[in-house]
């Protein structure tokens, strides 16, 4: 793994119900979120609010918007965003002790730590599966924006955003710069490239095909473990995996029990409806870069073939002055943002820290 700092001109690729602690019943507050009484050794709450937002293809809609912070909302609040299998759960914490989705980076001493700042998260909308209609990355924005809305949260300190979240904080800093001080837009470009969309188009026919058979568990199994052929290298599985055998009278490749596994750990907790969906808005993402006015981090994956560096390269020329872009490079592809702990870590504390130092790309 290692960290490149690319020059200025690059143009060529080298990418509150407070489910914790009281039960559902709890009457809702006038404005839509129910609030429980901090509990004094609570490091972390969960919460579901109200929403209606008027979605860009789909009218006004009413929906539960689930959110968890970590910390105090008196300190700097960090919005952190996942890709679209994220949830809320960004770290265990004493309140919630299973393991979240990013521990590696958020919790007591590292980079996001939330003894410093409050890191709050949210379950993105139409991932229950309730919400079949198309889904815009923008209408993930103002989802944000009344969130922070309904816990007096006027700016955020940061929003750092992996995969679709990046896509989300893109949204965001252009649709309400005012509220944001900063972004770190980690593996999530202003637009997707027509390759992964095309690969995400024929992950949803999968599971489009498995909803034909009354199957849509193995339909979206498979359409998981399609996925992960982009998420991954070639350079990982030529680490991992050896050649084919026979079983049982049939060729079997050495990674497809490791992709049987991927497949159906997701299908088991994922509904084909929110994968297919979620999927959807991904290649809806639309931003124009010269709309974008705050300060903005690009990471990019040199190795990832989901979002090409040249994408991120074209997303940094085109931000106003301030962008910069880190360039990582890792076997994991467009994982790596789960995957290099230490790189991702650096990158992290430069970007919220605002080290000096740091080359500017105009």
């Amino acid at each position: 793994m290692s960290l490149q700092i690319p020059s200025p001109t690059c143009h060529t690729p080298a990418g509150i119900v407070l489910d914790g602690f009281v039960d559902s019943d709890v009457p809702a507050s006038p404005t839509g979120v129910s609030i429980d009484p901090e509990p004094a050794e609570a490091d972390a709450r969960r919460g579901v609010m109200d929403l209606t937002l008027t979605l860009r293809h789909g009218g006004s809609r009413t929906l539960a918007l689930h959110y968890e912070f970590i910390g105090t909302l008196s300190a700097p609040v960090v919005l952190v965003a996942g890709g679209i299998s994220a949830d809320r759960h960004v770290a265990g914490s004493r309140a919630f002790p299973q393991a979240g989705w990013w521990d590696a980076q958020c919790g007591p001493g590292r980079a996001l730590d939330p003894r410093h700042r409050c890191v709050l998260s949210f379950d993105w909308i139409g991932s229950d599966g309730s919400l079949d209609l198309p889904i815009d990355p923008a209408d993930q924005a103002e989802a944000v924006a009344a969130l922070l809305d309904h816990l007096g949260v006027h700016r955020l300190d940061a929003f750092v955003g992996c995969s679709y979240g990046a896509m989300v904080g893109l949204q965001f800093a252009a649709l309400h710069p005012a509220r944001l001080r900063r972004l770190v837009a980690i593996s999530g470009c202003h637009r997707p490239h027509p390759y992964a969309s095309a690969a995400r188009a024929l992950q949803r026919r999968a599971v489009a095909l498995g909803a034909l058979q009354c199957d849509g568990s193995h339909g979206l199994a498979l359409a998981r473990q399609l996925a992960m052929l982009g998420y991954r290298t070639p350079e990982e599985f030529q680490l991992r995996f050896g050649g084919a055998t026979v079983v049982n009278g049939a060729v079997r490749v050495d990674a497809e029990d490791y992709l049987d596994h991927c497949g159906a750990i997701y299908a088991d907790k994922v509904h084909p409806v929110a994968f297919t969906r979620l999927s959807e808005s991904i290649d809806l993402q639309d931003v124009d870069p010269r709309q974008i006015d705050v300060p903005v981090t690009v990471v990019a994956v040199a190795d990832d073939r989901i979002v090409p560096l040249a994408d991120a390269c074209e997303l940094v020329e085109d931000l106003p002055s301030g962008a910069r872009l880190r360039i990582l490079h890792s076997r994991f592809g467009h994982d790596a943002f789960l995957k290099e702990h230490a790189a991702v870590a650096d990158v992290l504390v430069e970007s919220l820290a605002g080290a000096p130092g740091a080359e500017e790309v105009a």
